[in-house]
Formats: structure tokens, C-alpha cells, sequence
């Protein structure tokens, strides 16, 4: 039906014909090749000849009885892996190359590298003035601390996030993913877009793009930053609640949790019919959602003696009934179970050479006229190698030449 996003089953989405050159490793950059590749871009991942992106070694675990790495299968799909060795002048000729063909440049090597090797925005706009060139970085280009290295965990302690993870009294906890390197490469593959728009509708010129996962970090803080610069309070640890909303948090059930979030005042009704305690909507010190917060030491202890003695499945059912938003704490089983995301097509697969079927998260954006898609497997290391290289001119004995100065 015109208009109406459908199932992601198409081959070409919006960015086929865009060529997408990725020299980043491990996470952030790798997560944004793949959105891009998703989205249909033509994305060659550059990868060293000894052992590749870091992640291909990251076990346990593997892929069922395969030896491929679940953590790199994860972020590598509809990409083709070229091995380059960069320390070598023939492999960086290569790479320069792949590059004046290139749309869009991405890697994520520590500042100052790619200048050493005659690789950075300026050596390379020369030959390809639309270049869009993307380097991601811990802390970024500039400022006291850009030589420092990174990783998610430091990021998150760092960037402030662990301050506002776990129990009010316990010790911090990190987010269960690496939340800055996705941010971070969620960020990445937004300033690629826009500055590929800017192109395509300015002077036809790319750009240089700056992004680093501590600045993915602080921008991420949002509202709790928010509360910050409005009270000068830093807002801590709240566990499964929220400091602004009251009910909006994880209740113990007589068999485990429930989720419930009540952040209006007509969910707050309905919640209260649902409990069978409608004596709570007239109740003053609860009338408006400000009341609850400045008396949750009072409302909280309530409403948890109320709800433990629903199991987790009556409660979720009755909250559901009455309208008000409400789920059980669900696993990984549970999620890629679950009926909608199986409709949407958020539990995918596809064919490994070595892995087999592959089942994987599906693509979250649905588009009416040019679907994404999962549509190839994470590569082998160097599966493309000869591939690529013959389709920017190089023959048999190019390749020779290359493999024998371990350029390749």
C-alpha cells in the first residue's frame, strides 16, 4: 500500500551506488559501516593480512560449531573485506586508490597515524574532492587528552554514564552493551549523511568529520545532564526507577519483576483502577505526577506492597487491560521470540560459508520504496580481496606483485 513502509525484501536500499571505504576496527566505526551497508553502500572493510579486525579473535563465544567470532558477525554484515597492509607502500598505494573512488572514508586508527602514512583528509582530497572522510576516535582530534586510547568501559565511567547506572546504593555499573561505541557510530553514520546531503545540494566538495565517544558520551547525559545544569545536584543512581516520574519503574512481583510506566496523569488513573485502588487518584498527596515525586517515600513502599503479591504475568495482564504501559523483563530468548519483532523483521539470517545460517538482529529502519536489508554475510578475512582490487584495474600479476611484498 502507497505510503506504508513494508518488509525489508528488496536488494537495493537508498544508498546502493554509494561506495563506502572502512578501515575501522573493533565496534563504533565497524557498527556505522554496517548501518551504511544495510542501507545498501557498497562497504569495503579494510582489514590487516595477520588476523584482521580485532574482534574476528574475540571468544568465546563462536558462532554455534563454527570458528567465527559471535562478536564480529555482529556489526560485519553486507560488507566485502579487503586485506591491506598499511605498513607497506604498495598496500597504502592501494588503499589510495580504493579511496579517490571512494564516497566516504571511515577509520578509526589513533590521531596523527594516517598523516604518518600519507592517508589523512588532506593527502587524499586532492585526488577526490567529494571525499566525506569520518575518523572516530576516544576523545577526538584536539584537547588535552587526544593521545589518550579508549575503550567503552573507561568511556562509560569517564563520560559520566556509570554514575547514573546501578542501585542507589550499590557500586556503578556499566550499561549491558558497549553504549558509547554504538552511540558513537550511531552519531557517525548521522554526520556522514548530512555531510553527504551537503554535498549532493552544495558545491559538490566533501568534508572532514571529527567524532570521538567521550563527546558521544557527554551528549548522551541528556535530561540527566539536564538536572545537572538546572540544580547543580548530579543526579545519581536511581536503579530500575527515574527521579522525575513516580510510577515509572522495575516492581518486584511473588514470582520476579514487572516494568510499569505511568508518566501522565490519565495513566496514573487507569494504573490506580488497575490495583483496584481508585481511593489513590483523590488522595492529595498523589493527585499530580510533582506530588508523587515529593512523596515517593511514602507512595513507592506502597505500591510495591500492592504489586508483590501479583505474579509478574497477572500483573502485566492487568496493567495491559487498563491501557497503562507494562512488560515483563524480558531475555534474549524472550526478545527474539517475541511476535512483533518476528513481524518486523528484527530476528534475521543469513548463509556463512563456514558459520552456516547465521541468525542476527534484522535492520530497524523500514523504508516504502527502498528497503534495508540483511543481504550478505559478515566476510571471511580477505574474501574480497582479489575481487575489489581487479574492479579498480588491478590484474593477475598486480595481485602477485602485491602478495609478494605482503602488501596484500
Amino acid at each position: 500500500m502507497t505510503g506504508e513502509a513494508r518488509d525489508p525484501d528488496g536488494d537495493e536500499g537508498p544508498l546502493s551506488g554509494l561506495t563506502v571505504l572502512d578501515a575501522s576496527r573493533v565496534l563504533a566505526g565497524p557498527f556505522c559501516g554496517m548501518q551504511l551497508g544495510d542501507l545498501g553502500a557498497d562497504v569495503i572493510k579494510v582489514e590487516r593480512p595477520d588476523g584482521g579486525d580485532q574482534t574476528r579473535g574475540w571468544t568465546p563465544p563462536t558462532y554455534r560449531d563454527s570458528d567465527e567470532a559471535a562478536y564480529y558477525l555482529s556489526i560485519n554484515r553486507n560488507k566485502r573485506s579487503v586485506t591491506l597492509n598499511l605498513t607497506t607502500d604498495a598496500g597504502r598505494e592501494a588503499f589510495r586508490t580504493l579511496a579517490a573512488d571512494a564516497d566516504v572514508l571511515l577509520h578509526n586508527y589513533r590521531v596523527g597515524k594516517m598523516a604518518e602514512w600519507e592517508l589523512s583528509y588532506d593527502d587524499l582530497r586532492d585526488r577526490n574532492p567529494g571525499l566525506v572522510y569520518c575518523h572516530i576516535t576516544g576523545y577526538g582530534e584536539w584537547g588535552p587528552d587526544r593521545d589518550r586510547p579508549a575503550y567503552d568501559l573507561i568511556m562509560q565511567g569517564e563520560g559520566g554514564m556509570m554514575s547514573i547506572t546501578g542501585e542507589e546504593d550499590g557500586p556503578p555499573v556499566r550499561v549491558g552493551v558497549a553504549i558509547t561505541d554504538l552511540a558513537t557510530g550511531y552519531y557517525a553514520t548521522q554526520a556522514i549523511l548530512a555531510a553527504l546531503f551537503k554535498r549532493e545540494f552544495g558545491d559538490g566538495t566533501g568534508q572532514k568529520l571529527d567524532l570521538s565517544l567521550l563527546d558521544s558520551a557527554a551528549a548522551l547525559n541528556t535530561y540527566a545532564a539536564m538536572f545537572y545544569f538546572a540544580t547543580g545536584d548530579p543526579p545519581g543512581r536511581r536503579g530500575g526507577k527515574i527521579k522525575n516520574i513516580v510510577p515509572y519503574q522495575v516492581f518486584p512481583t511473588q514470582d520476579d519483576h514487572a516494568v510499569i510506566a505511568v508518566p501522565s496523569e490519565n495513566l496514573w488513573a487507569n494504573f490506580c483502577e488497575a490495583l483496584g485502588r481508585e481511593d489513590l487518584v483523590n488522595d492529595e498527596r498523589f493527585a499530580t505526577n510533582d506530588d508523587r515525586v515529593r512523596n515517593r517515600d511514602v507512595l513507592e513502599p506502597l505500591l510495591e506492597d500492592e504489586i508483590s503479591d501479583y505474579t509478574t504475568e497477572e500483573i502485566v495482564k492487568r496493567m495491559r487491560a487498563h491501557d497503562v504501559p507494562a512488560t515483563p523483563i524480558h531475555d534474549m530468548e524472550d526478545v527474539y521470540d517475541h511476535p512483533q519483532i518476528r513481524a518486523r523483521g528484527m530476528r534475521a539470517s543469513v548463509d556463512h560459508p563456514t558459520a552456516g545460517e547465521v541468525e542476527m538482529p534484522g535492520v530497524p529502519m523500514h523504508f516504502s520504496q527502498t528497503p534495508a536489508s540483511v543481504r550478505t554475510h559478515p566476510p571471511l578475512l580477505g574474501e574480497h580481496t582479489d575481487e575489489v582490487l581487479e574492479e579498480y584495474g588491478y590484474d593477475a600479476n598486480d595481485l602477485d606483485h602485491l602478495k609478494q611484498n605482503d602488501a596484500i
